[in-house]
């Protein structure tokens, strides 16, 4: 898959923040423990503050993803949680097994900064905008009381175009089709260098 920012990360990098994803799932499994991260040698990049979702595939199918929206905390850090999180916490599936481990694939997506400090949104003005492959989608009620999210590489392992994207940001939303369009709701896009350890993926997170 090819997105259209060049990376922020270099292939070490991005190498480690895998390393420890798939060491934190397997610490997590025998031991119920966060995996620490004092042991691993932390470029600036790895130590800034940087939102991130981990997405889980096992022979090709989604397993796991979630993931922290707001910089919070150092990337390295947000990785490791969100390993866990999509392995063990992830409502729609039971918990990974030890034993499932060796057979899954992890695809990290690093936000990138948005319009604020510490949030990864851009509002949309002008649906022409949103560039498919570059952007992934948040839609939220001004009252809070729904919201959705795709990541940018979503459309692109559907081969979805820009209609069907958004209609299916509604329905992850749990709102209306075209409910988008309304004053009353929030579209957002931002990006993320998404990076894996297999690029043979049939599904996103979030669908």
């Amino acid at each position: 898959m090819s997105l259209s920012e060049s990376p922020d990360l270099t292939p070490e990098e991005r190498g480690l923040l895998l390393g420890i994803a798939r060491r934190s799932l397997t610490q997590y499994a025998g031991t119920r423990t966060m995996l620490p991260l004092d042991g691993f040698e932390l470029s600036p990049a790895l130590r800034a503050p940087r939102g991130a979702f981990v997405t889980l595939h096992l022979a090709g199918q989604l397993r796991g993803c979630i993931g922290y929206i707001q910089a919070a905390g150092m990337l390295a850090e947000t990785v490791r949680d969100n390993a866990v999180n999509a392995g063990f916490r992830d409502p729609r599936f039971n918990s990974v097994s030890l034993g499932e481990i060796p057979g899954l694939t992890i695809e990290i997506s690093a936000l990138r900064a948005g319009e604020t400090p510490g949030s990864p949104f851009i509002r949309v003005h002008d649906i022409g905008e949103v560039v498919l492959g570059r952007d992934g989608l948040y839609l939220e009620h001004e009252g809070g009381v729904s919201s959705g999210l795709l990541l940018p590489q979503v459309p692109l392992e559907y081969g979805w175009d820009l209609d069907t994207f958004l209609d299916a940001l509604c329905r992850k939303a749990g709102v209306a089709q075209d409910s988008w369009k309304r004053p009353d709701f929030r579209l957002s896009r931002f990006s993320a260098e998404v990076f894996g350890e297999d690029d043979a993926r049939s599904s996103g997170c979030g669908v």
